[in-house]
């Protein structure tokens, strides 16, 4: 039964790609008539223009409504330094989950180092902030509770787990 859905739905798709792809003429004949075809105008017509079709395609934006707003209102600051397996690792969930976020280094930027030792009272690597909330050391399950208290949505592998 499926095999006999997937050759129908190719069965009808197929023939609109043709059409999307054809070649489209554009002549005016003796009698200064306009006509436009798929097929070539004959031999004789001078006056020739290949049209090319237009691709009907809207246009989207990659990040989703929800994505851009939880960016909006509750930015992701990492603050990582190359401390090995932990920023790894949070570098690599950030990465994973699609999620924006600046990263600061307080290691080599001083005010970086102001920031984090203002937000944490130490300067603990890797740190997240999601808007006015933050969570020090990486720990996933924390991790996603912020980014889903803050609105981030889930990438499609998780909505299927849910």
């Amino acid at each position: 039964m499926k095999a006999q859905s997937v050759l129908l739905l190719l069965m009808l798709t197929l023939p609109t790609q043709a059409v999307c792809a054809a070649q489209l003429y554009r002549w005016v004949d003796a009698n200064g008539t306009v006509h436009y075809s798929d097929q070539p105008p004959p031999p004789s017509t001078k006056k020739v223009q290949r049209v090319g079709a237009q691709a009907n395609v809207v246009e989207t934006d990659k990040e989703s409504y929800a994505m851009k707003q939880a960016r909006q209102n509750s930015p992701v600051i990492l603050y990582v330094t190359e401390c090995g397996v932990p920023c790894k690792q949070a570098r690599d969930f950030l990465g994973q989950r699609h999620i924006p976020f600046q990263t600061k280094n307080p290691e080599n930027v001083p005010e970086d180092a102001i920031e984090l030792k203002k937000l944490i009272g130490a300067l603990e690597v890797p740190v997240i902030k999601v808007g006015s909330n933050f969570h020090k050391g990486f720990e996933a399950l924390s991790w996603e509770n912020l980014l889903h208290t803050a609105g981030y949505p889930l990438t499609d592998t998780q909505a299927a787990k849910h």
